[in-house]
């Protein structure tokens, strides 16, 4: 049964093939890689530094994508991870690229079927997967967003979310 709005009017969701179907916006594979970059650029990321690498893992070819970012915490990666939501704005005049909320999405199942984000900012460390194969091995009818996140509370301890 669909989640219903306080009104009972169901909410709208989005079936698991949509990652791929929304990937196709991106005729070639450069496409897809220009916005991971952009995304980098955008004035609430403020990363200097970017990095594309390739490496194997259990004999099939990853791609891995690197900035030195703010890093993202809970509340952003849940975003960032789902469809439609993009709260950027302008920084001392920087215009952000990404405003959509699509971006990430497009760009990452262009490229493969399954992202992975790794991510460190000042409240902790995320981990996020949108994952064609996970869906798929869950036999999953709308789109899920694992993420587990570690948040410093000080220097002994650390408080888990999922």
């Amino acid at each position: 049964m669909a989640a219903q709005a306080s009104g009972g009017v169901p909410l709208s969701t989005l079936a698991p093939k949509y990652l791929h179907t929304n990937s196709t916006s991106h005729t070639w594979p450069f496409g897809a890689i220009a916005e991971l970059i952009d995304n980098a650029y955008d004035p609430d990321v403020s990363a200097k530094q970017f990095w594309i690498d390739k490496t194997m893992i259990k004999e099939k070819l990853c791609l891995t994508f690197m900035d030195n970012g703010n890093g993202l915490d809970h509340e952003t990666m849940h975003k960032m991870l789902s469809f439609g939501y993009s709260d950027k704005t302008a920084i001392k005049g920087h215009v952000p690229i990404g405003m959509y909320g699509n971006g990430f999405k497009s760009g990452s199942m262009r490229l493969g079927k399954d992202a992975i984000v790794f991510s460190k900012s000042e409240s902790g460390m995320c981990i996020g997967m949108l994952s064609q194969t996970y869906l798929e091995l869950i036999g999953a009818n709308q789109i899920q967003v694992p993420i587990v996140c570690i948040t410093e509370r000080n220097l002994i301890s650390y408080i888990l979310f999922n």
